[in-house]
């Protein structure tokens, strides 16, 4: 097959080492990669941004017994090598097959499952992820494996496809592991943020009742996206605030997206044998448990990570069915990357931001009801 269409060389964004935004830089002479077996190279027309971005650039894990050492998302047993081209929420079209794919698939609009499963079954202790283990999205170019460009259809633009993928699919696997039920209490934190507002959303879909904990002035924008009420951070006494807005019903799942200071008071607000679900600590992640609390209450924490394949159909059925809506909180040109990341770590908008190769970012914004 000809692929004289595609260009030896493109634009993107490389991740030069772990620190600052300085380990962030555009480049327009980086190589476009060749689809080995199995896979397939999409032309990208937009790539979501991800809070995991921003804490592997910084090396943010620690380790198991030093939570203030520099570590990236695998901790001791890191994938990641310099430099790499993150970006996992990949939407864009398919411009090459590998040997083994079909050339009936050159053209499809797809969505990319970003996880790196590494097994055959549902286990995810091996997983890694596209934009980590392996090259991602911000980039104009990116080789991925097939099984993981996932046909859409959707009459949503490219940019809002891009505002699902890692933060819908993994509060959909913390629901999944909590096994929240339909006409269950959800408290959710960090409910402005990409996953909190999905999680809102997803507890809908399921038929359970989400509460949300916002900082000051999102309560009414989360209050719209499906939120049986709001409680702001700020009140003085989380628990009362809590029991205020379920009129005295107990809180069955509480879904975390922010740990620190917040935590002991989560694990009081819930029922006895409640369940705690967590995928990210932004207000800290190092926290003070009362043991007696878990084991008194007799309380299930559950750490959860990414989602599983079964979990990714289910979202895309979502999307597809129109069941949730996109939160595009802003879209911007790759070369601006930089504005990008800070306006992210800045949080002042709701759902989730958006980049797009320069030359695409028109395209990414269309609404394809329009044809």
């Amino acid at each position: 097959m000809s692929t004289d269409h595609i260009p030896t060389t493109m634009k993107a964004v490389l991740l030069t080492g772990h620190g600052g935004l300085d380990k962030l830089v555009y480049r327009e002479d980086v190589p476009v990669p060749q689809p080995a077996a199995g896979e397939v190279l999409i032309e990208v027309t937009a790539c979501g941004m991800n809070n995991t971005d921003v804490w592997v650039r910084e090396g943010a894990y620690g380790t198991e017994t030093d939570p203030g050492a520099v570590s990236t998302w695998r901790r001791g047993r890191s994938t990641l090598t310099f430099p790499r081209i993150q970006g996992t929420d990949i939407v864009g079209r398919i411009a090459v097959v590998g040997a083994g794919i079909p050339e009936s698939r050159i053209g499809e609009r797809v969505m990319v499952d970003f996880s790196l499963y590494n097994r055959d079954d549902d286990s995810l202790a091996d997983i890694d992820y596209i934009g980590h283990g392996r090259d991602g999205g911000y980039a104009e170019y990116t080789a991925v494996p097939a099984e993981n460009a996932h046909s859409v259809r959707s009459a949503m633009s490219d940019a809002e496809l891009a505002t699902f993928c890692c933060a819908y699919l993994t509060g959909e696997h913390m629901l999944d592991r909590a096994r929240v039920a339909a006409g269950e209490r959800v408290l959710v934190t960090g409910a402005s943020g990409g996953v909190g507002s999905g999680i809102i959303q997803l507890c809908r879909v399921r038929g359970a009742v989400p509460y949300a904990v916002v900082g000051p002035g999102k309560e009414d924008a989360v209050r719209a996206i499906g939120a049986e009420a709001v409680i702001s951070r700020s009140e003085g006494d989380l628990a009362a605030a809590v029991d205020k807005a379920t009129g005295g019903e107990p809180i069955d799942v509480v879904a975390d997206l922010v740990g620190g200071p917040m935590f002991n008071d989560l694990l009081r607000i819930l029922r006895p044998e409640g369940r705690y679900t967590t995928a990210g600590a932004i207000a800290g992640p190092v926290v003070q448990l009362d043991l007696r609390t878990m084991y008194l209450k007799h309380l299930e924490l559950h750490g959860s990570s990414q989602g599983t394949r079964g979990a990714f159909r289910r979202l895309l059925g979502y999307i597809e069915q129109g069941r949730i809506k996109a939160l595009l909180g802003g879209t911007y040109k790759l070369s601006d990357f930089h504005k990008a990341q800070s306006d992210f770590i800045a949080k002042r908008f709701i759902g989730k931001l958006v980049v797009s190769p320069d030359g695409k970012w028109n395209e990414a914004r269309r609404d394809f009801r329009a044809g």
